[in-house]
C-alpha cells in the first residue's frame, strides 16, 4: 500500500514538474511572440547618435544639443491625425521649455514607401521630407523637424511604436521617460501631463515619478511594410472600371447629392490637356478618402460616340470610381442641368456636402492641397477637433 502511495506521489510530482515546464515554455513562447519587432530603448540607456536632415535644410546631430539640460525627442509624422493634432502641443512644449534649457526635437520615422494610400485618409500629404516642409509652412511650426524615413536608423535605435511617441533624456543623455505627451488627444479631456511632469522632475534634479506610459496614435510604418503597399496597389489596379452615360436628370440628381457622403465631382474630357494631367491626382484623392464618408464621380464631357476613347483613358488610370459620360450631343443643356452658373469650361471640379451645399468649386487647374484640406475640414462624422485642424492656420 505504501509503495502504491509513494508511486502515486512520485508520478504526481513528475506530472507537476512537466506541467510547470510546459507552462514556463508556453509563457516564454508567448512572451517572445508579444515582444515588438522593434523594441523600445530601455530606460537608463544612452541616447543613440544620429545625423538627420531637417526641414531647414541642415543636418542635425545629437551633439548639436549637447548644451541642453534635457533633450526631448518626439517621433511624429504628417499623415497620422493624432500626430497632427499634437503639433500645437509639441510647439508649446518647445516654446515653454526652450528658455529653461530644454531642447525639443521632432523626428519623422515612417518610410513613405511603406504607407498605403488608404492610410492617408486623414491627411493632405504623406511623410516625405518635401511633404514635411509643406506641413511646417502650413502650420508655421518652428521646432526642428527631422526626417528618418530613408534609413529609419534612429527609429530602430529608439523603437517608437506609434506617432506621437516621446523619449526624454537627462543632462547625461540617459533615457528617463518614454511614452505619451499627455493622456488624451482631445485636449479638453487631458488630465495628466506626462511629458511635462518628466521634464519638470529632471530640471529639478529629481527622479521621474512615472517613467513610461503607453502611447496612442498611428503605428510606425517600417520598411518591412513596403510589400503590403505594393500588394494593395496591385489590388487597386485590378478593380473593374465602368462607364455609364448620364442624362440631364442624372446630372440634376448628382448635383443634389443624395448619397449622404461628401461628394467630389470632376468634369473632364479626353481632349483637355489640364484634365488628363490632373486626373491621376483626382483618383489618388479618391483612394485616400474612399474608406470614409467620401465619394468621387468623374463626368466626361466628350460626345457619346467617343465612349471608347473615354473608357480607354479611365482604364489607363485604373479609375474604379463611378464614371459618367454625357449621354447627349447637347452638352450645354447637360452642363446647365448640373449647374446653370457653370461657364462650360473643363476641368470643372466641385465638392458637395451631404446637404447639397457646394463647399468647393474650381473651374480650371486644381490646387490639390487646398482641395484635400477642404475635404478633411468637411468630412462627415469627424471629431470636431480634426475638422478644425484643417481650417485653422
Amino acid at each position: 500500500m505504501y509503495e502504491s502511495v509513494f508511486w502515486s506521489i512520485e508520478v504526481s510530482g513528475i506530472v507537476l514538474n512537466m506541467l510547470r515546464f510546459l507552462t514556463c515554455f508556453a509563457f516564454l513562447v508567448c512572451g517572445f511572440a508579444q515582444q515588438p519587432a522593434h523594441p523600445i530603448l530601455p530606460l537608463g540607456s544612452p541616447a543613440p547618435e544620429f545625423a538627420l536632415p531637417g526641414v531647414d535644410g541642415e543636418i542635425h546631430k545629437l551633439s548639436d544639443y549637447a548644451a541642453s539640460q534635457v533633450l526631448v525627442i518626439v517621433f511624429t509624422c504628417n499623415h497620422c491625425p493624432i500626430a497632427s493634432i499634437y503639433e500645437s502641443r509639441i510647439q508649446k512644449l518647445a516654446d515653454d521649455y526652450q528658455p529653461r534649457g530644454v531642447a525639443v526635437v521632432a523626428v519623422q520615422p515612417n518610410d513613405p514607401d511603406a504607407i498605403r494610400v488608404d492610410e492617408l485618409d486623414s491627411a493632405d500629404t504623406s511623410d516625405s521630407l518635401e511633404e514635411m516642409k509643406i506641413r511646417v509652412e502650413y502650420k508655421h511650426l518652428r521646432y526642428p523637424y527631422l526626417y528618418d524615413g530613408a534609413t529609419q536608423a534612429t527609429a530602430r535605435a529608439l523603437g517608437p511604436q506609434a506617432t506621437p511617441h516621446v523619449f526624454i533624456f537627462d543632462k547625461d543623455r540617459k533615457l528617463r521617460y518614454q511614452g505619451r505627451i499627455d493622456n488624451n488627444y482631445r485636449e479638453e479631456l487631458v488630465k495628466t501631463q506626462d511629458a511635462r511632469n518628466a521634464i519638470e522632475a529632471l530640471l529639478a534634479g529629481k527622479p521621474v515619478a512615472v517613467e513610461q506610459t503607453g502611447v496612442f496614435g498611428c503605428s510606425t510604418k517600417w520598411k518591412e511594410k513596403q510589400a503590403s503597399r505594393i500588394a494593395d496597389q496591385a489590388k487597386i489596379e485590378a478593380e473593374p472600371v465602368r462607364l455609364e452615360t448620364a442624362t440631364a436628370e442624372d446630372l440634376k440628381k448628382l448635383r443634389a447629392n443624395p448619397t449622404g457622403k461628401l461628394l467630389l465631382v470632376s468634369f473632364w474630357a479626353t481632349w483637355c490637356g489640364p484634365c488628363t494631367h490632373e486626373f491621376p491626382e483626382v483618383e489618388k484623392t479618391y483612394r485616400m478618402y474612399r474608406v470614409r464618408d467620401f465619394d468621387l464621380v468623374t463626368v466626361s464631357t466628350n460626345m457619346p460616340d467617343e465612349k471608347a476613347g473615354v473608357l480607354k483613358m479611365l482604364e489607363k488610370q485604373h479609375a474604379s470610381s463611378r464614371n459618367l459620360l454625357f449621354g447627349s450631343d447637347d452638352t450645354y443643356a447637360l452642363q446647365a442641368a448640373f449647374d446653370p452658373k457653370w461657364q462650360s469650361a473643363v476641368p470643372y471640379t466641385v465638392l458637395i456636402a451631404p446637404n447639397g451645399k457646394m463647399v468647393y468649386e474650381r473651374q480650371g487647374d486644381i490646387d490639390f492641397l487646398e482641395l484635400r484640406r477642404t475635404i478633411l475640414a468637411n468630412m462627415p462624422g469627424d471629431y470636431i477637433g480634426f475638422q478644425k485642424y484643417w481650417t485653422m492656420e
